[in-house]
């Protein structure tokens, strides 16, 4: 029986991870396999060492990360907005009610300083989120896959924009249709995501 969760939770990530690559599709205009190559090219290695040892102190960390990356995704484009604090104007997207069962920031920012002992100020924090979201799959017996990088990092949080955006738990199904169809994903995007893969 295990055996069996466990390979329905690996093929359920693995859908997830393909409407949140249409999601990338939609915001990521310009991104590369390699971006970081000549600029950082231990980048993807520190990132998966950091994100292995968090995994190993905390499993649940890893579904934590993907879901982490679909939120940021899904209000502004993936470009880690969802990371950001509030600023003076109001509260940011990580504020959002919608948002406020989040977890695995502290394990991006882990990531993040790694990364930047080797090449200060040249990865983005997208493409930190981005990268973690695909280690986490892969550490915890999912696919791989190769990340195009080469996003940029968002400057605007707004809580509302969050709210406003994500599905939200009281959506009908015309609603959520709705929703996922101003993101450019589809309706089959919508079942994978809303997790009635039965």
């Amino acid at each position: 029986m295990a055996v069996q969760t466990r390979v329905v939770s690996i093929f359920f990530i693995q859908l997830v991870l393909l409407a949140v690559s249409g999601l990338n599709r939609v915001s990521g205009a310009g991104l590369q396999t390699g971006f970081y190559d000549e600029s950082c090219p231990e980048a993807e290695t520190i990132a998966l060492k950091t994100i292995r040892q968090a995994i190993s102190k905390d499993g649940i960390v890893a579904a934590a990360l993907l879901r982490l990356h679909f939120h940021d995704c899904f209000v502004r484009g993936c470009e880690a907005s969802v990371l950001l604090d509030a600023a003076e104007e109001g509260d940011a997207e990580k504020d959002a009610s919608s948002n406020f069962s989040l977890r695995g920031y502290d394990v991006v920012d882990d990531v993040k300083s790694a990364i930047e002992k080797s090449c200060p100020g040249v990865v983005s924090c997208a493409d930190i989120l981005a990268l973690a979201a695909r280690d986490a799959v892969r550490l915890t017996g999912g696919s791989s896959w190769k990340v195009e990088t080469g996003r940029r990092d968002g400057r605007i949080s707004l809580s509302k924009e969050a709210d406003e955006n994500l599905p939200s738990s009281n959506f009908n199904i015309a609603q959520l249709k709705q929703n996922f169809a101003f993101k450019g994903l589809t309706k089959k995007d919508l079942v994978v995501l809303s997790g009635k893969n039965n």
